[in-house]
């Protein structure tokens, strides 16, 4: 997994998104790849991905209250949201980032 996935696009409002995991685990590399492919759909390049390990960093999961992971936080845009699991439920996935086709 890399640790960050951008494509910047001058004066574009982009997507900040975090995803909590814990190691290299089955899910957890499925819960980025699951969302790196809705990222590329959907937001047409616009976004950020960071990745935070925390068996790296434990002390991470306290400033965004992760309970579980994987957990993806939506930073940007406002308000802040998260999502528990793999990801794989797509609509699921589009409904808690409340997101749609990029330009729709």
């Amino acid at each position: 997994m890399n640790q960050h996935s951008e494509v910047k696009s001058p004066g574009s409002d982009k997507w900040q998104l975090r995803l909590y995991v814990a190691g290299q685990t089955p899910k957890s590399v499925s819960a980025f790849a699951n969302l790196k492919k809705l990222c590329e759909e959907y937001l047409n390049g616009q976004y950020q991905i960071e990745v935070i390990d925390l068996l790296k960093n434990p002390d991470l999961a306290k400033q965004d209250h992760i309970l579980a992971i994987p957990t993806l936080v939506r930073k940007l845009p406002q308000p802040i949201r998260q999502i528990i699991g793999d990801l794989s439920n797509q609509e699921k996935v589009l409904l808690g980032l409340d997101l749609r086709k990029f330009g729709e």
